[in-house]
């Protein structure tokens, strides 16, 4: 028989060590995270421990053996839940949860496909040591006898538990300086102080960000101001205005990279028409999407204001109520009349008020559309039908306009009908990748169908048409079937290429008729701003943005991540490290330091603006 006395402190140190090594197997399993070291590989062993062993420890003062059990259970369900949360969450967006999207409850029912998808028959395991306490509580109560400590015990129990949490921290601020001040990644959080402190981290910091805006004044624009002025490049003086006039047509296309442009799958050619239409345009093909969480609304963001998409959920969320001087309200201000163009519901992602926030001036979305049964898929109408009905609505607009349109098909996880797939499915033994390829396509013959419509309807001539990808379709969890379409080993380097999109600048009588140029630049979505008012004669000298034009002579090849991974033209730098693009080889870090200093400098200001509402002092009647 056991003696209960000396086992006073068992079934919460039990129920402890049950969630603490399920953790560490949920993060070598559910998450890709990279472990560079021994150091860091223990830092990632002990960090779930001092918050476990805290919180299963709290039920040290509790008197009734009934509430300490039923504690100790409902705590190991909710803290279960919030890991497998996380892994459901990582499967498709490669990133962990934030606050901010956990406010984001009114695109629950939209994002219902996509989250189905992802949740497995098996997940059963990831709750399997529940039914082992019950086990515990049920089968051998004799374990679990409660007595109360004493307060010598508790003390030395929970001083214990401080010292765990301290040698944490100090392992992983030598291991990873400054990592709570001078971090974008939340992987590298994660792998530090552990999920559960990650979660705890992140409820401070949206605590701290929601008092800037009220602490904020005019003098924080300063520096800001400075560094932007100090920053912009003048506009190529050949392109300057070349688009004068002409109507503005965006399109967002949706999860496309740019790997699949000129390539095959199974023999078949992925995206025949856009291959023969970059060849008429100016075809950007060492470009970036900067997206955060906030996914394509943070593309949106990235292009309407040239300001990065914040590193915690989705601006379009968070923060819609800004003030902000976008490209729509430029182009207002310069005789357009300006639109977005969405299938889908008008709260979708937060559109219709951010949308107002952004200056259009008409939103077109599922209520302007003939949407049925027969014209959609997945996540709504589809492609064809809605750049069809959207050359109609465009007839009837003001001219010159301004359009942004966001297409729908090529969308996780990538279904469609039969009748509509017009190449084959992959081959491998993942059905995501499989399915993206046939929607790629789809998407590929919807734009044909669009520009031909355009021509029909006496719209095209007139136009300006810009298409960039807004960001990947394919996560870094599917690298076993994309090593073997690429046919090579996805290397961190290799990764980085895979968040190449398309960004095609495409004018009637500039760059058609085979007059187009294939541009090697390396730039992202917030140099789409700048580039495209230059070419239609705006400047944009007065404007607080971080984007430069990228037919600019000065241009300068960089492009940094919402994660604060970074690209130029002969380097690369992630996790923490600095890469020869030439050799592939890694090199020594000062190599890359000035880069570094600039990505934190403008994701840093560009945080201080979004949170602190900073261009509500900036004004109107500055920008000319």
């Amino acid at each position: 028989m056991l003696n209960s006395k000396k086992i006073t402190f068992l079934f919460p140190i039990v129920a402890a060590i049950f969630l603490w090594m399920k953790t560490y197997i949920v993060y070598k399993t559910g998450f890709h995270m990279k472990i560079e070291n021994w150091m860091q590989e223990l830092i990632l062993f002990i960090n779930p421990a001092s918050f476990l062993f805290f919180i299963f420890g709290l039920s040290l003062f509790f008197k009734s053996e009934k509430i300490r059990n039923i504690y100790i259970f409902v705590m190991s369900f909710l803290l279960s839940f919030i890991i497998y949360a996380n892994v459901v969450f990582y499967r498709f967006f490669s990133d962990f949860l934030t606050l901010p999207v956990l406010f984001q409850t009114n695109n629950f029912s939209d994002l219902g496909d996509s989250a189905l998808a992802e949740i497995n028959w098996w997940d059963f395991v990831y709750f399997i040591d529940l039914f082992l306490l019950l086990v515990v509580i049920k089968l051998k109560p004799k374990w679990i006898n409660f007595h109360s400590p004493s307060r010598v015990n508790r003390r030395a129990y929970f001083l214990v538990t401080a010292a765990t949490l301290f040698l944490n921290l100090g392992l992983s601020e030598a291991e990873r300086p400054q990592l709570l001040s001078r971090t974008f990644d939340r992987e590298i959080l994660v792998k530090n102080i552990g999920s559960f402190n990650y979660h705890i981290y992140d409820i401070f910091l949206q605590s701290k960000t929601s008092a800037q805006k009220a602490l904020a004044d005019g003098s924080n624009l300063v520096e800001v101001e400075n560094y932007v002025r100090a920053n912009y490049v003048k506009p190529n003086k050949e392109l300057f205005g070349i688009a004068k006039n002409r109507n503005v047509i965006l399109i967002s296309l949706e999860s496309t990279q740019s790997f699949v442009i000129n390539s095959k799958v199974n023999g078949q050619v992925i995206t025949p028409y856009l291959n023969k239409f970059i060849k008429d345009s100016y075809y950007f093909n060492n470009f970036y999407h900067q997206t955060g969480q906030g996914k394509t609304s943070d593309a949106e963001f990235l292009v309407e204001n040239s300001l990065y998409p914040l590193n915690r959920g989705a601006v379009f969320f968070t923060h819609a109520g800004n003030e902000y001087h976008s490209m729509a309200e430029r182009l207002n201000e310069n005789g357009y009349y300006t639109a977005g163009m969405h299938a889908n519901n008008k709260s979708f992602w937060n559109r219709d008020l951010m949308y107002k926030s952004l200056g259009y001036q008409q939103f077109y979305s599922s209520s302007s559309y003939d949407i049925t049964d027969d014209n959609s898929v997945g996540w709504g109408m589809k492609d064809i039908p809605f750049f069809e009905q959207s050359v109609d609505l465009m007839k009837d607009m003001p001219k010159p306009f301004y359009v942004k349109m966001l297409t729908l098909t090529n969308h996780h996880p990538f279904t469609l009908d039969d009748t509509d797939k017009l190449i084959d499915e992959y081959t491998s033994s993942d059905k995501t990748v499989n399915r993206y390829f046939t929607t790629v396509r789809y998407q590929d013959e919807a734009i044909k169908i669009f520009i031909n419509k355009l021509k029909e309807e006496g719209l095209y001539d007139n136009s300006i048409i810009i298409m960039y990808g807004d960001h990947y379709g394919i996560s870094d969890n599917h690298t076993t079937a994309m090593s073997q379409y690429l046919g090579k080993e996805i290397t961190p380097l290799v990764n980085v290429e895979l968040q190449k999109v398309p960004f095609i600048i495409h004018i009637p009588g500039v760059t058609d008729k085979g007059k187009g140029k294939v541009m090697t630049e390396v730039a992202g979505q917030i140099d789409i701003r700048p580039t495209i008012l230059h070419l239609l004669g705006i400047d944009t000298k007065k404007d607080l943005q971080f984007g430069e034009d990228l037919f600019s002579p000065e241009h300068r090849n960089f492009a940094v991540f919402r994660d604060g991974q970074i690209v130029t033209d002969q380097y690369v730098w992630s996790s923490n490290t600095c890469y020869s693009k030439k050799t592939g080889e890694q090199v020594d870090k000062s190599a890359c330091q000035k880069f570094v200093e600039k990505a934190t400098n403008e994701l840093d200001f560009s945080d201080q603006i979004i949170y602190g509402d900073l261009l509500r002092f900036y004004g109107k009647k500055s920008i000319n």
